[in-house]
């Protein structure tokens, strides 16, 4: 096993953020490096590959200010640490945990390797307790548990970002605990990054955000959300907070290890895909969590957009096999001008059941949200058969509840600039199937 650092001056080819390192003694993958050009200017790496003596290194930067012969490489033995702190509350950074909100990094009380692990399912204690995103149609008929991983399944062109920037900045949880969101954010154009930094700037200090540009290396887009993860499991566990992780978009982090697999020379899978894609979304999806007999939890909310709308296509099929349902925005809402456009009959929340109801919400939360969905899946099937033999052909009864769907999405579903608590929610439900004499006696 070594243990020293080895400093090497054996470049064989710089090729935009990928160099080629020759006759290197040891070195393995993941391994972090640094480069110092002949300027004095230093750059962090990581080993991608490692081909008998040469070494294959990904460049957190731009490699311009790089020379083949006078560039020294040191490997450092270790792999990628993030400091921790509680300081880091309220601040920004990129996607190699580097400050980018103008003030200087703090002083980290402990370090920690950012690969993590999953939590031992022998600790692990089952999520509870509803966290309030103010969203209806989320909080009322899927809601999400403090412990749950949750995904949010988008198209192109459909609102995720201002759906997310909504949760981020009214995200609550009810009770007395800390309550903190983590927000990773990957493969940003500048007017995204613009967009939620003006969202972050009217949010209270109680939050950490990681922005990883479109520009910038592909190797961050790989690392931001395991940084947000590490920092998220030191408040959690360390610090007791109750923490909230979105990250947006996975379907960009599954395209850099698309990339980054090739760059490696290994085989692919489907679409392209590394065949190991799954355990890689797994090593971050299992994260999340509680653990037994102590105070804090992980909650994880990843968004990530469906390539060609495609729900079978291998980043939303793999994710929903780790996780505990879906979110799924619809075209269709979106069109009607309907904000959030949330389909909720393929909508699912597994763990719904476990944090609602007397006690936690509601006594009558459950009843609520199956006869708004029995009505409401009973209405979508209605407008099959009204667009054949028109409304004036249906049956009274059925123009009723194909009224209450249309209520539905208008009045419950959408909701603007709102923000509704679970009260508020559930209220507006009763009163959706009262007006339409849809409650039992």
């Amino acid at each position: 096993m070594r243990l020293a650092e080895h400093c090497y001056r054996s470049l064989n080819a710089i090729r935009g953020p990928l160099v080629f390192v020759e006759h290197v003694f040891a070195a393995r993958i993941g391994e972090t490096v640094t480069l110092v050009a002949p300027d004095g200017q230093r750059l962090e790496g990581e080993v991608l590959k490692i081909d008998t003596e040469q070494v294959l290194i990904q460049v957190f930067g731009e490699t311009s200010g790089l020379d083949l012969e006078r560039t020294s490489v040191t490997f450092h033995d270790a792999v990628k640490r993030a400091p921790l702190s509680r300081h880091c509350l309220g601040r920004v950074f990129n996607g190699s945990f580097l400050p980018i909100d103008g003030a200087p990094m703090y002083i980290p009380e402990r370090w920690e390797a950012v690969s993590g692990a999953p939590i031992n399912p022998v600790a692990r204690e089952f999520p509870r307790e509803i966290i309030e995103t103010g969203i209806s149609a989320i909080d009322g008929l899927n809601s999400l548990i403090k412990g749950q991983k949750l995904p949010i399944f988008s198209c192109a062109g459909l609102p995720a970002q201002e759906l997310v920037a909504r949760i981020l900045s009214q995200a609550r949880l009810p009770g007395t605990g800390e309550f903190v969101v983590v927000f990773v954010a990957l493969g940003l154009s500048y007017h995204e990054y613009s967009f939620f930094q003006q969202t972050l700037e009217q949010m209270p200090s109680r939050f950490v955000a990681f922005f990883n540009l479109a520009g910038e290396p592909v190797v961050e887009r790989l690392l931001a959300p395991r940084l947000g993860l590490t920092v998220a499991e030191d408040l959690a566990f360390n610090h007791q907070m109750d923490v909230l992780v979105i990250v947006s978009d996975m379907t960009n982090y599954c395209d850099a290890l698309r990339e980054i697999s090739t760059s490696r020379e290994e085989l692919p899978g489907r679409r392209g895909y590394p065949g190991y894609m799954y355990s890689d979304l797994a090593s971050l999806y299992e994260r999340a969590g509680r653990l037994r007999d102590r105070p804090g939890s992980v909650t994880l909310l990843p968004i990530l957009t469906m390539p060609e709308d495609d729900i079978t296509h291998p980043i939303p099929d793999l994710t929903g096999y780790i996780t505990e349902g879906q979110i799924v925005l619809s075209r269709e809402l979106q069109q009607k001008e309907i904000f959030p456009p949330i389909d909720v009959l393929p909508c699912l929340s597994r763990l719904m059941q476990h944090g609602i109801g007397a006690g936690q919400t509601r006594a009558d939360h459950r009843q609520i949200a199956n006869l708004l969905y029995q009505s409401y899946a009973k209405g979508r099937e209605l407008r099959k058969l009204e667009a054949v033999v028109g409304k004036e052909g249906l049956l009274e009864e059925d123009r009723v509840i194909l009224t209450m769907a249309d209520d539905f999405e208008r009045s419950f579903v959408h909701q603007g600039a709102e923000r509704r608590d679970i009260m508020q929610t559930l209220d507006l439900g009763l009163a959706l199937l009262q007006k339409y004499n849809l409650v039992p006696p």
